[in-house]
């Protein structure tokens, strides 16, 4: 069976219009027959499906959201799954969860990684292609999206958790899929504990690794015999400008082709949502010279350790920014006794817990303190 994996869609911008007018043609043209002509395909749905009155959850970053024309123009296309485990899906809260996944229902569409309690989020999706069975198991970064025993939202990455699933699906399917969204946004490389993580899960008995999020591809690397991919980039996902015309508009198509010898895969890389939006193909190799200085770097834990160290020096600015102000025993004094109130704004907050619980950032964060 071959299965199609494509990453982060989100209709905002230029896209959105167009989808109104059900102009689904003009976005994706080009890739509609790569896609229907795999068994299977599947892609990252990076936003909820709001009806318009919900109210947004206070987060960092942008509260992205889409009508129900974002569903039923990924439907047109010919993906038949949407992973739900991502850092937008609670972003328009309950309402907004709930909503998605009734959309998802009248457009027959498969999802995985989301639901409206950590049991559903967590659940593993089985779906019998042709003569084989595929187990998807989709998880995602901690940043203000998780859902819990009580609320909705998406399963998270929990390694522990994810080997247990893996251990499952491994006994009630023939091939096993694990797909991250994860890692930092606009670098080109996985983090090592990123390439640990994945190599664990291979290691537990998955058939493959699929990330994304990082709104840029990344390399790839086959561990054991298995594929990972560390990062496919945004599949349709509009930007305005400067952000434009940069590595944010490129990315590939990944089809992974189970049988009983091994996995294979085909790359079908593309450039969208440039000056012109929309998924636009290029030549097969139109990446074999970045990918393979990706991979060399990859596969040199050495050298993949110097690149991070470079990358996470040049972050260390905003980590620092997450202690200031620096506090002294007068001032500790003086908050004691109830004379002064908190530094720490909501929104400072906000910066905290991000920093802490994402693990991509914490990444950062531990960085910082060591160096």
């Amino acid at each position: 069976m071959n299965i199609l994996v494509a990453g982060d869609f989100c209709p905002k911008e230029r896209i959105a219009p167009l989808l109104e007018k059900d102009d689904f043609a003009s976005l994706f043209g080009e890739v509609k027959d790569i896609i229907t002509q795999a068994d299977y395909s599947i892609v990252n749905f990076e936003c909820p499906v709001t009806k318009g009155d919900e109210k947004p959850i206070a987060k960092l970053g942008p509260n992205l959201h889409c009508s129900e024309k974002g569903m039923e123009s990924i439907k047109w296309v010919g993906f038949n799954c949407v992973t739900l485990a991502n850092n937008h899906f609670y972003d328009f809260g309950e309402e907004g969860v709930t909503h998605t996944l009734d959309v998802c229902n009248k457009f027959g569409m498969d999802t995985v990684g989301g639901g409206k309690n950590i049991e559903e989020a967590s659940g593993i999706l089985y779906k019998q292609v042709g003569s084989q069975t595929l187990a998807i198991i989709n998880c995602c970064e901690h940043e203000f999206s998780i859902a819990t025993d009580n609320t909705g939202g998406s399963n998270p990455l929990n390694p522990i958790q994810q080997y247990y699933s893996i251990i499952e699906a491994k006994s009630k399917a023939d091939n096993v899929l694990v797909i991250v969204h994860g890692g930092h946004e606009h670098w080109q490389l996985p983090s090592p504990r990123m390439v640990e993580t994945y190599r664990f899960f291979i290691d537990a008995g998955a058939d493959a690794v699929v990330n994304h999020h990082q709104h840029c591809f990344s390399g790839y690397e086959v561990y054991n015999g298995k594929p990972i991919f560390y990062g496919l980039g945004n599949f349709c996902f509009d930007i305005n400008p400067p952000k434009r015309n940069s590595i944010w508009n490129y990315g590939y198509l990944l089809k992974l082709n189970f049988s009983s010898i091994g996995v294979d895969y085909e790359l079908f890389p593309y450039y969208q949502c440039g000056e012109q939006v929309g998924v636009k193909m290029l030549p097969k190799n139109a990446f074999s010279e970045k990918l393979k200085e990706l991979n060399t770097i990859i596969s040199n834990n050495k050298k993949l350790i110097e690149a991070t160290d470079v990358y996470y020096g040049e972050c260390a600015k905003q980590c620092s920014n997450i202690f200031e102000p620096f506090r002294n025993r007068y001032y500790l004094a003086l908050k004691q006794r109830g004379l002064l109130s908190s530094l720490i704004s909501k929104k400072r907050k906000l910066h905290a817990q991000n920093y802490i619980c994402c693990e991509a950032h914490r990444d950062k964060v531990i960085w910082f303190l060591n160096h």
